[in-house]
């Protein structure tokens, strides 16, 4: 059975970059480093797979390998973007503190059971800090919030269309 998400890894142009930006603006500290030199297949490599550990003991990772390219695409917020859950006070300063960066930044959104605000990390990721509200639980509760219902009717609507 699973239990809890232990990391969620992606790729990122610059190491160094990215951890001034999880550990040194988020507060998320490097937790570990892996050089990869050769895969288990015995095939050699120059990997470097970092980690950045949330307070939950989950992690973020990162692989930068510069001799294989990735298409760092513009993403939509609804796209692709990571969502990190924080406390409502700190919404507005790290509102701020991202815009004194010179970050991409906007918010605080309402969406009923989360407020957020959403920047992006030096690889163009769409990170979202985002604030409980008091009816989230309900929110999130299926046996109440109709969730399969309404994934029923969405994927009946594109029977019709």
């Amino acid at each position: 059975m699973i239990q809890k998400l232990h990391h969620s890894a992606y790729r990122c142009r610059d190491s160094e970059q990215t951890r001034r930006f999880y550990e040194d603006f988020l507060g998320l500290p490097l937790a570990g480093s892996l050089w990869i030199q050769q895969t288990k297949t015995g095939r050699e490599t120059a990997v470097l797979h970092t980690f950045y550990e949330l307070d939950d003991g989950s992690y973020i990772a990162f692989f930068e390998d510069p001799a294989t390219p990735f298409d760092f695409s513009p993403q939509r917020d609804f796209d692709l973007h990571l969502a990190l859950e924080v406390d409502e006070a700190q919404l507005e300063p790290m509102l701020e503190k991202g815009r004194k960066a010179g970050l991409e930044v906007r918010g605080i959104t309402d969406h009923g059971f989360i407020h957020s605000i959403y920047l992006r990390d030096p690889n163009g990721y769409v990170i979202e800090l985002a604030a409980r509200m008091p009816d989230h639980a309900t929110a999130m509760d299926p046996s109440r919030n109709e969730a399969r219902a309404i994934l029923d009717r969405w994927q009946a609507s594109k029977q019709t269309n």
